[in-house]
C-alpha cells in the first residue's frame, strides 16, 4: 500500500478528522471529513465563503488530526489550492452527498492538495510510523 493511500485510509476510516490552521496568531481547528485522492495527491474540500479557505489563502500551513483504535495521525505540510474543475468533481463524485451543497461550477466549491507531507501515525504500544508525501 502506497504512503499516501494509507494516510487516505486511515482518515477515512476515522470519519472525521481535524484541520488545524492559522489566523494571525490564533489557531484555529474544526472536523472536516473529506480525505480524497485525486492524480497522486491527497485532497481536502471546502468553500471559498468559509473563514478557513481565507487562512489557508493566507497561510496554506495546516495540519490534520484523526483518532481510531488507539492510533492517532498527524499531518503536516501545505495545503495548496487546485482551482481546476476536473479536481473539484472528482471530490464531489467521491462524496455524492456534498452534492446538496456545492457543485463544481458553482464558485463556491474549493479542493486544496497536501503538498510536502508529513504524517506521523502514533500511538502508546508501538513507536511513531513516520511517513512523507
Amino acid at each position: 500500500m502506497s504512503d499516501i493511500k494509507k494516510v487516505a485510509d486511515f482518515l477515512k476510516e476515522a470519519g472525521v478528522y481535524y484541520l488545524a490552521t492559522v489566523e494571525g496568531d490564533q489557531p484555529r481547528v474544526r472536523p472536516f471529513g473529506t480525505a480524497h485522492i485525486f492524480e497522486d495527491r491527497l485532497y481536502i474540500q471546502t468553500g471559498k465563503v468559509k473563514p478557513v479557505s481565507k487562512q489557508l489563502h493566507t497561510n496554506p500551513k495546516a495540519e490534520l488530526c484523526a483518532f481510531k483504535d488507539g492510533v492517532w495521525i498527524r499531518v503536516t505540510g501545505e495545503l495548496v489550492e487546485d482551482d481546476r474543475r476536473e479536481a473539484r468533481a472528482s471530490m464531489l463524485d467521491a462524496y455524492p452527498d456534498l452534492r446538496g451543497m456545492y457543485s463544481e461550477d458553482d464558485g463556491n466549491t474549493e479542493v486544496f492538495f497536501l503538498k510536502d507531507a508529513t504524517a506521523t501515525f502514533s500511538s502508546f504500544t508501538a513507536a511513531p510510523e513516520v511517513v512523507k508525501f
